[in-house]
C-alpha cells in the first residue's frame, strides 16, 4: 500500500485505542501503533510520534474521547472533573502547537454543555465532536489547497518546509494541499524540500510522501534554499504553521523565518497556509508565542554513529521560529486568503 492509503489520525472504537502512523520511523518503517492509555497518546505526540498542528488537534479530540470513555462512573460532576485532569495532562505535551488546546477546549465544551444530562449522553456527543473535528480538518485542507492553486500555475517551482503535508493532517496536509490538487490537474510543479534540520520532517516525511504521490521533488539542506531562489528555480513559498498570532506573526518549523527573509530579498511571495484554528487571538503578537525548546540530543547524536558536537557543549534547540507578518504575502485559511493589514482581516474572519 502507499502511504497515503494510510490515515495519518483514527480511532478504533472497538478496540478503545489511537491509531496512528510512527512518524519517527519514516521513511525506512511503516508502523501502525495503536495507543490505549493516556501516557502512550501524550508520549506520542510529545515525541513527535503524530505531528503537525491539524494532525495533533485530531489525536487530541480522540484521545480525550477515550480517556473520557474509560471513565467508569453515573456521577456527572465526578466524570467531569477526571475529565479536565486527562484534558491537561494532554494540553501540557506540546505547548506551542495551538491545535492541541483547541481541539481540547471543543471537547471540554461538549462535557460542560452536557451537565445535567448522563455520562453516557455526554460520551457519545464527545465522540460525535472528534469526529467533526477531523472532517473539519480534511474539508479545511482541501479549501486551502483550492486557495493556494489559484496563486500559482503550471509549471512553478515550489519551496516547503518541515512537513505541512497529508502526514501533518488527516488528508491533503496545508501547504502541500496546493501541490497535491495540482498534481491532479497537471501542473508540473517541481517540488523543493527543506531537509529540515534537526528532526529532518522535510527529508524524512514530506520528500517520502510527495514523491510517493508521483510528485518531482528534490531534497536541499536548509542553508541552500536562498541560492535556488538567486538561480530563479523558486516561484513561490509555501508553509504551514503552529500558531498564527492576532497581529499575522506566525510560528512554524524552525528555520521557516530565513525563508521568509531570503523571499522578501528576492522578490518571492512567501506563504503561511494556516486554517483558523492556528489563530491564537490571545496572542496579540509573536512575541507572545511559547517557544518549545527541544532536547540537546537532537542536535548532537540523533542521525549519527558517534557524537557529532563535543561533549557538554552548549545547545540551543528551539522548534520553532516567529516570521514577523511584514514578511509574509499571505496567510492563506479555508476562510479566505488573508493579506496585510492581516489584524483587521484576521479580526473579520471571525465575526
Amino acid at each position: 500500500m502507499n502511504i497515503l492509503d494510510y490515515d495519518t489520525v483514527a480511532l478504533d472504537d472497538s478496540d478503545s485505542a489511537l491509531v496512528i502512523i510512527d512518524q519517527t520511523k519514516l521513511p525506512n518503517q511503516l508502523e501502525i501503533l495503536h495507543l490505549h492509555t493516556q501516557k502512550e497518546i501524550w508520549d506520542a505526540i510529545y515525541l513527535l510520534q503524530v505531528r503537525g498542528a491539524p494532525a495533533i488537534g485530531v489525536a487530541a479530540g480522540y484521545g480525550v474521547y477515550l480517556a473520557a470513555k474509560g471513565i467508569d462512573t453515573e456521577d456527572y460532576a465526578f466524570f467531569e472533573q477526571e475529565f479536565v485532569k486527562a484534558s491537561d495532562y494532554l494540553n501540557s505535551s506540546r505547548p506551542t502547537a495551538v491545535n492541541l488546546s483547541w481541539a481540547l477546549k471543543r471537547m471540554k465544551d461538549v462535557v460542560i454543555a452536557g451537565r445535567g444530562g448522563s455520562v453516557a449522553d455526554a460520551k457519545q456527543k464527545l465522540l460525535a465532536e472528534a469526529k467533526a473535528i477531523q472532517q473539519e480538518d480534511i474539508d479545511t485542507c482541501r479549501r486551502i489547497g483550492e486557495l493556494g492553486l489559484s496563486l500559482v500555475k503550471p509549471g512553478d517551482g515550489i519551496l516547503t518546509h518541515c512537513n505541512a503535508g497529508q502526514l501533518a493532517t488527516s488528508r491533503y496536509g496545508t501547504a502541500t494541499a496546493p501541490m497535491y490538487l495540482g498534481h491532479k490537474q497537471g501542473y508540473h510543479f517541481k517540488i523543493y524540500c527543506d531537509e529540515t534540520r534537526p528532526l529532518l520532517q522535510g527529508a524524512r516525511l514530506t520528500s517520502y510522501e510527495l514523491s510517493s504521490a508521483g510528485l518531482d521533488v528534490t531534497v536541499l539542506c536548509d542553508g541552500m534554499a536562498a541560492s535556488l531562489m538567486k538561480q530563479g528555480k523558486i516561484q513561490a513559498v509555501f508553509t504551514g504553521c503552529d500558531r498564527v498570532a492576532a497581529n499575522g506573526d506566525a510560528a512554524n518549523k524552525i528555520g521557516t523565518m530565513p525563508l521568509a527573509i531570503a523571499a522578501k530579498y528576492f522578490g518571492i511571495p512567501f506563504y503561511i497556509c494556516a486554517p483558523s484554528s492556528t489563530i491564537d487571538m490571545s496572542s496579540k503578537t509573536g512575541r507572545d508565542i511559547k517557544i518549545e525548546q527541544r532536547p540537546a540530543e537532537e542536535v548532537t547524536e540523533m542521525w549519527y554513529k558517534e557524537r557529532m558536537a563535543p561533549k557538554d557543549v552548549k545547545v540551543f534547540n528551539p522548534a520553532f521560529d516567529v516570521t514577523d507578518a511584514e514578511l509574509i504575502t499571505a496567510i492563506i485559511t479555508e476562510k479566505g486568503i488573508l493579506r496585510a493589514p492581516y489584524t483587521e482581516f484576521i479580526k473579520a474572519i471571525f465575526k
